[in-house]
């Protein structure tokens, strides 16, 4: 299959979908986190498919494109521990954060196959 946009890629579907995810749980996160927690892991979930994106359209340089991906991995594993929080701070159920954090460890894994595959990638 050739990929001519980022929105091809699977694991760009799969971060922007949990992303949303995070989204509407946290519309529910009490007024007091807006700005610390709620914001955090909005930031943090976005940012994968942000850095999936760049990523994907700096293909032609593979140490560039390996560069955003491992920010898009790091941003992930920073979503993972922002999730954690939310369950300890009983603003999320545990059945929910364990779905979240699975599909956080998929994402990861996919952008640590593509990172070391950058040549494949390389336009």
């Amino acid at each position: 299959m050739k990929f001519t946009k980022h929105e091809d890629l699977e694991v760009y579907h799969l971060a922007f979908n949990a992303a949303m995810m995070i989204f509407e749980v946290s519309l529910s996160f009490p007024k007091e986190e807006k700005y610390s927690l709620t914001d955090q892991i909005r930031r943090s979930s976005r940012s994968v498919c942000a850095n999936i994106a760049e990523a994907f359209y700096r293909r032609k340089y593979p140490k560039n494109f390996s560069s955003h991906l491992s920010d898009a991995i790091a941003e992930g594993g920073e979503t993972i521990v922002w999730l954690e929080f939310s369950l300890k701070c009983n603003y999320l159920h545990s059945e929910l954060n364990h779905k979240l954090r699975d599909d956080y460890a998929n994402i990861i894994g996919k952008l640590i196959t593509m990172s070391n595959q950058a040549e494949k990638w390389k336009l």
